[in-house]
């Protein structure tokens, strides 16, 4: 009942940081333009996210007349559910129950994510959104080899697969000095994972009108929004976590979304496949090669 208690909490401060880290990213990104953003609704904008959320919320639910509606309202609350579930795996000495195989669990949680952008594109019937959702189909399958590749590494490092334990490790020194190609890796990886700039293909507005979401609007939209948002917060503490050993920098890796996101422009896809498999992919192995070859010695 407590453990139960815990992560209900959890996940209920995860969703004020996420409606609030929309409200950091529009700010952000308007600074970065020489403009203001969000700056009328109460107190410098702060109460923007709830209103946002409100519009969101009460807007008609419209389906297209083509569309399978049973499934497209699925996808949306699926691909929440699943994002919620990875803050259960939420690093902390004060949780109650540790999480002996944490790492492998957030492997399996986080390959389903892959699903619920494939069905919610097929289920709404529009071409731009299905050839969205295979892109994103496409991309995920790609990163996700080298993804937990770099996860073994780490997790080879620390001789754990339990992710509280990753906290406690004294190998921080080692890891600095050994990591640094893993971790710029584990940060593309990380930015492809979550679709979002410059890898944001299956949301490529200049071509595809919005990709796998185009038909979705209102609450479905939003549910979608916030598994988003609720996703990149939890890769942030699994960032800090696997290179810091600490889950305090979090926000620093979440700003790093937004920094990016401002920055850098969309990639070609086709070289972003081709970085997966011929860079990242044979990288990832190499360096567990070597791990494996000085832990034996």
């Amino acid at each position: 009942m407590y453990h139960i208690s815990q992560y209900m909490l959890t996940a209920l401060m995860t969703l004020v940081a996420m409606a609030f880290l929309t409200l950091l990213e529009r700010k952000s990104l308007s600074y970065m333009q020489l403009r203001k953003g969000p700056n009328k609704l109460g107190f410098t904008g702060i109460p923007q996210p709830l209103a946002d959320a409100l519009k969101l919320l009460t807007k008609t639910n419209v389906y297209p007349t083509m569309s399978n509606s049973l499934v497209m309202s699925t996808a949306p609350m699926l691909a929440f559910s699943l994002t919620l579930l990875l803050w259960y795996l939420y690093p902390t000495f004060h949780t109650i129950t540790h999480k002996v195989m944490g790492l492998l669990l957030f492997i399996c949680t986080s390959a389903m994510m892959v699903y619920t952008i494939l069905v919610g594109g097929w289920s709404s019937n529009s071409k731009y959104a299905l050839l969205g959702a295979m892109r994103a189909m496409a991309q995920m399958i790609s990163y996700e080899i080298p993804m937990i590749l770099t996860l073994i590494f780490f997790a080879m490092i620390n001789n754990t697969l339990d992710l509280t334990a990753f906290s406690n490790s004294s190998q921080l020194m080692f890891k600095g000095l050994l990591t640094i190609p893993m971790t710029l890796t584990w940060l593309t990886i990380m930015l492809a994972e979550t679709n979002r700039t410059p890898f944001d293909f299956a949301e490529g507005e200049s071509e595809l009108v919005s990709g796998f979401n185009v038909e979705y609007s209102g609450t479905k939209f939003a549910v979608f929004f916030m598994a988003e948002y609720l996703n990149i917060l939890f890769l942030s503490v699994i960032s800090s976590l696997l290179t810091l050993n600490t889950y305090k920098w979090a926000p620093i890796f979440a700003f790093m979304f937004l920094l990016v996101r401002g920055t850098l422009p969309r990639h070609r896809y086709d070289l972003m496949m081709n970085m997966a498999w011929e860079a990242l992919t044979p990288i990832s192995l190499s360096f567990i090669m070597f791990i494996t070859l000085m832990m034996y010695i």
